[in-house]
């Protein structure tokens, strides 16, 4: 029998659901459910939502992963594979953002090769602090789209943006309940037929909330884009998790990149010490202030971590 190429869109309890990108016996997007080749436990690999992979057939004749490509990235909270973009999504009020909040978000994204796209939601509430919030994001160097998923206003931009972008790629919304994804969602991608209450369950944080993570296809075409259900977002604690190293922040703060290595002295923190070109960066107001500042207090976080051999 020939081998298949699918695109893993869940797993529980070892077995996993496969969207088929090919096949030679059924239509390209049927979703069928198998196990994985024992070998990968031997060499303590685990196919993740989002891999792309090779199905062979069991004795029995069923489906069985037998190859899981090379990953661009994969993640450990949430567990996925692939992720091209994460829509890092705020509410200008009701609730009012946490910055460092977002900016974690934002950093976890950078040192995992993910692109992080800024969305401000409920601009309705208070216009001049969605125009502050876009103004921070966009001086960092980030895509970033204010609107209001209530009147619809700005909505058709970020549409025409994930029109243009999406096709064969993994996108997730991440951010606090509350903020109106589920209403942005049913705009966005009303073709998932998905009802509010169904999107508030299953990515909206709650005690109730499950911790896998699901793909859902955007189309029936084998290039078609997907939108990852990924409630582990919330679990941010730098403290108790392993998302990058103190050495690894400055990187993942996109607006500092021009400016390291023309600090006065060579092991620079970038947080106080004279002669900073960053710091000088931010007070031209070419860095935004609230940046560095979630910058230091992510700084404080992983140099006093205890690291676990």
């Amino acid at each position: 029998m020939n081998q298949t190429n699918g695109k893993i869109l869940k797993g529980v309890g070892g077995l996993y659901t496969v969207r088929l990108l090919d096949s030679e016996d059924l239509p390209v997007g049927t979703e069928v459910s198998c196990r994985a080749r024992g070998s990968f436990r031997h060499e303590g690999i685990s196919p993740l939502p989002g891999d792309t992979v090779v199905l062979g057939h069991s004795e029995e004749g069923d489906y069985v992963i037998d190859t899981i490509a090379d990953r661009r990235n994969f993640l450990i909270r949430p567990p996925m594979a692939n992720l091209d973009y994460l829509f890092v999504t705020m509410a200008a009020a009701a609730p009012t953002p946490i910055l460092i909040t977002q900016d974690k978000l934002l950093s976890i994204s950078e040192h995992n090769g993910i692109e992080p796209i800024v969305v401000i939601t409920k601009r309705e509430l208070n216009p001049a602090y969605a125009e502050e919030l876009e103004s921070i994001y966009k001086t960092a160097g980030f895509v970033c789209f204010s609107l209001s998923a209530e009147t619809g206003e700005g909505v058709a931009p970020l549409s025409e943006w994930i029109e243009a972008h999406l096709p064969e790629k993994i996108a997730a919304f991440a951010g606090a309940s509350g903020i109106g994804k589920s209403t942005l969602l049913n705009s966005l991608f009303p073709q998932l037929k998905l009802s509010t209450s169904e999107i508030s369950r299953k990515i909206e944080r709650g005690r109730h909330t499950t911790r896998k993570v699901e793909l859902f296809p955007l189309s029936d075409t084998s290039d078609c884009g997907y939108i990852a259900d990924t409630p582990g977002f919330s679990m941010l604690d730098f403290e108790r998790f392993d998302f990058f190293d103190c050495e690894d922040l400055p990187e993942t703060m996109r607006e500092f990149i021009p400016y390291i290595g023309a600090c006065k002295y060579t092991k620079c923190s970038h947080t106080k010490e004279e002669g900073c070109a960053i710091l000088a960066a931010v007070r031209r107001g070419e860095i935004p202030k609230s940046r560095h500042d979630s910058y230091v207090e992510l700084h404080g976080i992983l140099k006093n971590k205890k690291k676990w051999k």
